[in-house]
């Protein structure tokens, strides 16, 4: 009976503590439905806090956890304010995370904002212990960005990009973690080294960036236990075939030499389950896409089928423009990318100078004047030039001048390359000055201490990544780059980016150009509104103007024209009373006038009744004349010829005579009728 009560009680206790546990601590447990954990060896907790005292509450029955659960419901719909948290609404919240998480579901991932976590070692990481013995070897402590952010990803079986400036540990961020996942397949699915069956292949675009990598491997395999070689164009192919006859683990190469094997039967598909692309940018940019894309199809045809095994890819990258990110995102659908702060930006610890030379300078003296007091401090400087031609004429003049040089370009063997390289990273003796075109700018991890461009790049990204070659983890450097007068527009905006700390991926000399296009026609724009902003406003206050006429205006305008209309009116009808006033005046002289002749004919007729024998005798007499006399005679003289005898018959005054003479024709008439009348 005490047994069974003891056992009783430890279950109450365990489910308490539980329940406590998972009420406290609920963001950093998940509980999924299948689960399955992946166990690594040595694997350390990212964090260990020691667990509080916890408080034995009460149980709560199902019914009770209902009912809390509705109140807190009716509150959040009915009350304004927020509800105070209850033990049971605590246990509810519990309660659903566990069971959102149990659904599978990562609500607080998709919430979240990406912060960069910052942590002091790498045991954080969750590095197992044999992989920190090559970390110990290496005398490194202190994991860099890229570093943190890359090998939890790569450890969580994520295809992902990794984008950092160079020299920030890229090749570490994904070797290490790699190498404890083909440790850990051995350990816990059994899986083996075998002939020609790789499990992970790394490639690298040049084959010193391969010998880089692979020494990184090799390193690490003195304390992890895993093999690999490297397979590379330059090298013969018999060594190379007898190594991948040997078991391997992993294989580094260049993906042309790789492919060449993979057609030979010298290595196979079937175990692949990690690949690596290091600069990739180059690999996608610079010829190398249809080798990519060859070696990438066989892998995407096996994962396609039913029970096909998948793999994970790791891209890796210090510079990343849109182009490439686009054919990125084609080749590896779903692939997450992780950056740094410091993509696409100056190296903080390197000093940039930018020397602008005239078109009368001599560029190859300005150049051995920078290049002379760098080289008398003991400096390693590495001088990069655009061309072949370029690179043969400096390293003439440098050696007219009693300065050793040594070449690497594409013109130079694989071997000889590998040769001045070696002697370039000789540390006895005077060290020679590395007079190179951009095929040493990527991937190669030189200790230089100054770096000089003779020839400035044509656009920001190759200058990323020859300044990348100098301040590499942490260290001081320097870069000098000689400008002539046509790169003076990029060099400009290249400088204004580096003193802002701004990003430099997508600058050109095409795109600045016409970026300076475009700032001269806005600017031509912005004049041409100017004056348009002038004249609209010039506009504006003739309209305000005209506005500014009140109402009183235009009722005195519209009495104004009313007057008028009425002046106008009253003159017309002056006009009219005038024009009548005319007519009366015209009408009364004519009546005036004819009332006078009537008076004066009166009188006349009264004169001259005694003398009606001497007008008959002129009457008789006037027809004679008429037809004697010429045609042109008019009645008129005639009837004056009649009137001047007359005149003389009757002997009268000269009043009387006046008052005839004016109706002397009309009197003769009117006589003649009233002789003509019937008596």
């Amino acid at each position: 009976m005490q047994n069974a009560m003891a056992l009783a009680t430890t279950k109450t206790i365990l489910s308490f503590s539980l329940l406590s546990s998972a009420k406290r601590y609920r963001p950093f447990l998940k509980f999924p439905k299948n689960p399955s954990f992946r166990v690594f060896p040595g694997f350390r907790s990212l964090c260990s806090t020691s667990a509080p005292t916890a408080t034995i509450e009460p149980p709560e029955s199902p019914e009770q956890v209902r009912h809390s659960i509705l109140l807190d419901r009716l509150r959040a719909r009915h009350l304004k304010g927020p509800s105070k948290t209850t033990p049971q609404s605590k246990t509810q919240e519990s309660l659903t995370s566990v069971a959102r998480e149990g659904k599978g579901e990562d609500f607080d991932e998709k919430k979240k904002k990406k912060k960069v976590v910052s942590v002091g070692s790498f045991e954080e990481l969750g590095l197992s212990e044999e992989i920190m013995g090559a970390v110990r070897e290496m005398d490194i402590e202190v994991p860099t960005e890229i570093q943190c952010i890359g090998i939890p990803a790569v450890l969580d079986g994520k295809s992902v990009v990794l984008g950092s400036h160079t020299g920030s540990g890229k090749t570490l961020a994904y070797m290490l973690p790699l190498v404890q996942l083909l440790r850990h397949d051995e350990a816990m699915l059994g899986m083996l080294m075998k002939p020609r069956r790789p499990r992970a292949v790394v490639l690298c675009p040049t084959r010193e960036l391969s010998e880089q990598v692979f020494r990184v491997a090799k390193s690490i395999s003195h304390h992890a236990r895993f093999r690999s070689t490297m397979v590379s164009g330059g090298g013969r192919l018999r060594p190379q075939e007898d190594s991948l006859n040997n078991p391997i683990d992993m294989v580094v190469g260049t993906p042309g030499r790789i492919l060449q094997h993979i057609e030979d039967g010298n290595m196979v598909y079937g175990d692949i389950k990690y690949l690596v692309l290091d600069e990739a940018d180059t690999m996608f940019d610079r010829g190398f896409g249809p080798d990519i894309r060859k070696f990438l199809a066989p892998l995407k045809n096996r994962a396609s089928k039913p029970n096909g095994q998948g793999f994970q890819t790791v891209l890796v990258s210090a510079t990343m423009t849109k182009a490439v990110q686009k054919l990125v995102d084609e080749e590896c659908q779903g692939i997450a990318h992780l950056r740094t702060s410091t993509l696409h930006k100056k190296i903080a610890s390197a000093r940039h100078d930018f020397i602008k030379l005239s078109g009368s300078e001599n560029k190859l003296e300005a150049l051995l004047q920078v290049l002379e007091p760098s080289l008398s401090k003991g400096n390693k400087v590495m001088v990069f030039c655009n061309t072949l031609n370029s690179s043969r004429a400096v390293d003439h003049f440098l050696n007219e001048n009693q300065i050793s040089t040594v070449n690497y370009h594409g013109e130079v063997p694989a071997q000889e390359r590998v040769e001045n390289l070696n002697k370039f990273k000789n540390e006895d003796g005077d060290c020679p000055t590395l007079v190179c075109t951009d095929l040493a700018a990527r991937g190669l991890d030189l200790d230089v201490d100054h770096v000089i461009m003779f020839d400035f790049p044509l656009n920001s990204i190759d200058y990323l990544h020859r300044t990348g070659r100098t301040a590499r983890m942490g260290a001081k450097g320097k870069v000098t780059s000689l400008v002539a007068k046509k790169d003076v527009l990029l060099a400009d905006r290249i400088e204004e980016a580096i003193r802002k700390n701004e990003s430099l991926d997508a600058l050109t000399k095409d795109n600045v150009r016409r970026d300076v296009a475009r700032t001269r026609i806005t600017e031509q724009k912005g004049k041409t509104a100017a004056k348009l902003m002038k004249v609209s406003h010039q506009k504006n206050k003739t309209k305000a103007a005209l506005d500014a006429l009140t109402k009183d205006n235009v009722r005195r305008d519209v009495a104004r024209t009313r007057i008028t209309e009425q002046k106008g009116k009253t003159a017309a009808k002056l006009m009219k009373v005038s024009r009548q006033k005319n007519k009366t005046k015209a009408a009364l002289e004519k009546s005036s006038q004819t009332s006078g002749r009537k008076s004066s004919v009166t009188k006349s007729g009264k004169a001259s009744t005694p003398a009606k024998s001497s007008k008959a005798a002129v009457k008789i007499s006037k027809p004679v004349k008429t037809f004697t006399g010429s045609r042109k005679s008019s009645p008129a003289s005639s009837s004056r010829k009649a009137s001047s005898g007359g005149k003389m018959g009757a002997g009268k005054s000269g009043a009387s005579k006046l008052s005839v003479v004016g109706f002397r024709g009309r009197a003769s008439y009117s006589d003649k009728k009233a002789s003509l009348r019937p008596s």
